[in-house]
């Protein structure tokens, strides 16, 4: 009994902690347009993703396992309900997503480290969230890498949803390179699965014996930002090494190199692979070097920053800021602005909000909510 009281005093005073919004706004003046940057929530456990609910609360992820609701400032209780998952170094409860129909069905779906006996992997989830948001229900496992193994790192578990309602699931190399040019193995991969789990009658080896059926491209280290453009273009931004961050378009059946051919190191500062080119290799559209270590990806089309239209937005964790990068008319990046450097945290998500405002999540011990909205007209 008082492990339990012990346990719910703690979750007590994290629900204390996250129930109260930050004071003031900070007014921070970019390249375009000056920001305006409210904590929403602050308090939160490492939170590894955010999704805007139709009644505007957040629905956020933390990596520990939990999974709350955040209103007016305040967080819940934990949901019930949620997945087992393996919260050691990088693994645990990752991303989450909305179904297209959320409004009437209630559908998300997860991903996150799971655990066997042979180790962890990536496995995604769907699930109906309750209408009182307090428990997850007909939980259900719709895909499981394939090879579990042993270490914590490189999940990638970043869920973009087609057009159609299929998903596309990001899945790291788990620390194992050579797994990313074994087409027999998820990892280091892109899958492409339909909402039930099973596979999509485009998938590339669908009736290939070459590769899984769900494999959709190959070649990947730790892809943790995945996202569609509006023209239908699927995008990821990816960790290197030492150095070798990538933006990439992703099309079926393609290999993205590594690593094979990468613009990073080891961290050693040994060469990896055979250099930065061969043929029948994709090349990145952008690499950062040195590294930035990225973690989510946006596509900005919203309406409150028309300055934006059509940048990428990538959260970094290494340097702590967002990279804004602009592209011309043919798609090419032209310029690159980094915002917030080293002012807020750790940034490991970032999504447009249905207003065309920013989120941004700090991945932290006392992690933190961010909104970025357009500063009044009387600062800029």
């Amino acid at each position: 009994m008082r492990a339990l009281a012990g346990f719910q005093f703690g979750v007590a005073i994290l629900a204390a902690a996250i129930a109260s919004p930050a004071a003031a706004a900070d007014i921070i003046q970019t390249k375009k347009v000056a920001v305006q940057i409210e904590t929403i929530a602050n308090g939160l456990d490492h939170p590894w993703a955010v999704e805007v609910l139709p009644d505007g609360g957040y629905l956020v992820t933390e990596r520990s396992g939990t999974m709350r609701i955040i209103r007016d400032g305040k967080a819940s209780d934990p949901i019930s309900g949620v997945p087992k998952v393996s919260a050691r170094s990088q693994g645990g409860l990752l991303d989450v997503a909305l179904a297209p129909d959320f409004a009437t069905s209630r559908t998300i779906y997860l991903t996150a480290a799971t655990s066997d006996g042979s180790g962890s992997g990536t496995e995604a989830f769907s699930a109906t969230l309750s209408t009182d948001g307090r428990s997850l229900e007909n939980v259900k496992s719709i895909f499981r890498m394939k090879r579990f193994t042993s270490g914590n790192i490189q999940y990638g578990a970043r869920i973009a949803i087609a057009k159609d309602g299929s998903l596309f699931i990001s899945i790291g190399d788990r620390g194992d390179r050579d797994r990313s040019q074994d087409w027999k193995d998820d990892a280091g991969s892109i899958i492409h699965i339909n909402a039930d789990g099973s596979i999509p009658d485009d998938n590339p080896f669908k009736s290939d014996a070459k590769a899984l059926p769900e494999i959709w491209s190959k070649g990947h280290r730790n892809p943790q930002g995945i996202a569609f453009d509006k023209d239908g273009g699927l995008y990821t931004v990816e960790h290197g090494a030492r150095g070798g961050d990538e933006i990439n378009h992703i099309e079926p059946g393609k290999n993205y190199g590594w690593p094979v051919i990468t613009y990073g190191r080891d961290y050693s500062g040994a060469e990896i692979g055979e250099g930065t080119a061969k043929e029948g290799l994709e090349q990145p559209l952008y690499y950062w070097d040195p590294s930035i270590a990225p973690g989510a990806l946006a596509i900005y089309h919203g309406a409150m920053f028309p300055e934006w239209d059509g940048s990428f937005l990538v959260a970094a964790l290494k340097f702590k800021l967002l990279s804004r990068l602009e592209r011309d008319d043919d798609g090419s990046f032209v310029a690159e602005e980094r915002m917030f450097d080293g002012d807020y945290g750790r940034m490991r998500d970032v999504v447009v909000a249905p207003d065309g405002a920013l989120l941004i999540l700090t991945d932290e011990d006392d992690g933190t909510l961010l909104r970025v909205s357009r500063a009044p007209a009387n600062n800029g």
